[in-house]
C-alpha cells in the first residue's frame, strides 16, 4: 500500500438520537444516527407483525380444506 494517501483511521463516537453513544473506529471523528440497535423495534423486541386486512387468516380458509392432488 501506498503511504500518504490513505485518510487517518481513528477512534469515533457514535451518537444515537435516543441518546445512546458507543465508540467505535472510522475515518470521521464523530458519526450522528436516527436509529440504533438500542432503539430500533427489530432489535429491541417490541416489532410487532400486523396482520391488517386478515390475509393470513383468508389464506387460511381458503386453502384449509384442500387436499394436496
Amino acid at each position: 500500500m501506498k503511504k500518504g494517501i490513505h485518510p487517518e483511521y481513528q477512534e469515533c463516537v457514535v451518537k444515537c438520537a435516543c441518546g445512546n453513544t458507543f465508540t467505535t473506529r472510522s475515518t470521521r471523528k464523530e458519526i450522528n444516527m436516527d436509529i440504533c440497535s438500542a432503539c430500533h423495534p427489530f432489535f429491541t423486541g417490541t416489532q410487532k407483525l400486523i396482520d391488517t386486512a386478515g390475509r393470513v387468516e383468508r389464506f387460511r380458509r381458503r386453502y384449509s380444506d384442500r387436499t394436496r392432488r
